[in-house]
């Protein structure tokens, strides 16, 4: 079926809810206006806002289709392997608890700790509220789990891809990045007013071959990868864009925020699983939400870089520090983590089985390499979000990501492993997934089903 132009999307969609308000209308008592309704109509209010409107008539298409919606599902308690939701407990795949460190009593005793000494908040910036002991461990152990000098923590793992990106870039420099980098490292891009291009996913030549033409014409140029893609499960490779960076004479950021206590032995990156000396990469970012089992994020690397950031970079110097309960749990985290490598070796075992059962299977997994993330594609964005509803009424919580989030024929439903999930858990998973998806599969598309395929909401990414 061809594509539909914008213009096409939206008559289609306002037939679809014309076609939904003449049925409903005779059941319907007339009602006095709402304030709702009697509100000054604005060319410049919030109807103004691009994709406002939009996001309101993909709502509604998806109600005419009963589509539920698979986000925000509320947790009566802790998600790991398993969770409970609306009082029904079900395997969850939708979990960055990747070593199970949530929950687990040092953890929680850590942070219990920090609140009882230092209270629930740093109060304000650490610059000018000063530190607190727990804020300067933590960043040591960073800077130590990832082989470099000093690391600075700050509260959100997306500004610190945002603030840090932003601030060392400029106009006359040039950022390189994967094409699906994440969205935070986007976002500190164009805050940086710097240009940028994208070469395709891992494709280490075509970032070279655009340096070979495009490095002359820039003062700095800043390359940017993950060392595990969330998107993909999949890795670049390190080695080869060492390389590049040494000889277009560029600045190496690696985003290890799906990586670390995941890949290596020790949980110590894509680094350690590679074996390579971690001071070949010139910035280290990660986040603390993840294996780590707390919240915010981090840069890595020479100590005097680290130093300039915590006097220069504006979403460290004019934000509240972290708060020390946070900062405490994260601690805890890497030391269980140092102290228990069978935890990563078990992940990594999960990971393996998934993939390879998957494959069994005949479901699509794209180039996941099977440590923490493995997706498995429908290539169709009503069928991604059906087979999450189907799922859940089966047991087993995992999450569409949807057009326009990636492309339409790149839909996807995406499992996120632990070392807690169980052989059996991951077997019977796999099979289920792929039970329910020839069912849907085998069923007609309809206009309907096109008319939400083509007009999804964007996935929220963490």
């Amino acid at each position: 079926m061809s594509e539909l132009t914008n213009r096409a999307k939206q008559r289609l969609l306002e037939e679809l809810l014309a076609a939904r308000s003449r049925r409903t209308a005779k059941a319907r008592e007339p009602k006095p206006a709402s304030p709702q309704s009697r509100r000054h109509k604005s060319s410049y209010g919030l109807d103004s806002i691009p994709g406002f409107r939009q996001m309101r008539l993909q709502k509604s298409a998806a109600d005419l289709l009963e589509l539920q919606n698979p986000f925000f599902q509320c947790h009566d308690a802790l998600a790991g392997a398993t969770t409970s939701i609306k009082g029904r407990e079900v395997l969850n795949f939708a979990s960055y608890n990747y070593l199970g460190l949530n929950g687990d009593p040092r953890v929680k005793a850590a942070a219990q700790a920090a609140i009882e000494r230092y209270g629930t908040s740093a109060s304000a910036s650490r610059l000018v509220a000063g530190e607190r002991p727990v804020h300067r461990k933590l960043e040591r152990a960073l800077a130590e789990l990832h082989g470099v000098e000093d690391a600075v923590v700050m509260v959100s793992g997306h500004a610190t891809n945002v603030t840090t990106i932003g601030h060392i870039m400029g106009p006359r420099d040039l950022i390189l990045h994967d094409a699906w980098i994440h969205n935070s490292a986007l976002q500190g891009a164009t805050l940086s007013g710097a240009h940028r291009l994208s070469f395709p996913h891992n494709d280490h030549e075509a970032a070279d071959r655009i340096l070979q033409d495009q490095r002359r014409r820039y003062e700095r140029v800043l390359i940017l990868l993950e060392g595990i893609y969330s998107m993909d499960g999949d890795l670049p490779d390190l080695a080869a864009f060492i390389d590049i960076k040494r000889r277009h004479d560029a600045i190496l950021l690696v985003d290890e925020a799906h990586s670390i206590g995941v890949l290596g032995k020790n949980g110590r990156g894509i680094a350690e699983h590679c074996s390579i000396d971690p001071n070949e990469i010139d910035i280290w970012m990660g986040t603390l939400s993840k294996t780590l089992s707390s919240c915010g994020g981090y840069i890595a690397g020479r100590a005097d870089f680290v130093e300039y950031l915590k006097y220069t970079a504006p979403g460290f110097v004019y934000s509240v520090g972290m708060s020390p309960p946070l900062a405490a749990a994260a601690l805890a985290s890497i030391q269980v983590m140092l102290e228990e490598p069978e935890r990563i070796e078990r992940l990594q075992a999960r990971g393996r089985l998934f993939l390879e059962c998957a494959r069994d299977a005949g479901l699509d997994v794209g180039t996941s390499e099977g440590f923490s993330v493995v997706p498995v594609i429908t290539g169709n964005s009503i069928v991604a979000t059906k087979l999450s509803q189907n799922l859940l009424e089966r047991g087993i919580n995992v999450l569409p990501i949807i057009h326009p989030a990636v492309p339409e024929k790149s839909a996807r439903l995406r499992f996120f492993l632990t070392s807690e999930h169980e052989e059996q858990q991951v077997r019977d998973t796999v099979a289920i997934t792929a039970e329910e998806l020839i069912k849907l599969q085998s069923e007609r598309s309809s206009l309907r089903e096109l008319a939400v395929r083509l007009a999804m909401p964007k996935t929220p990414e963490p």
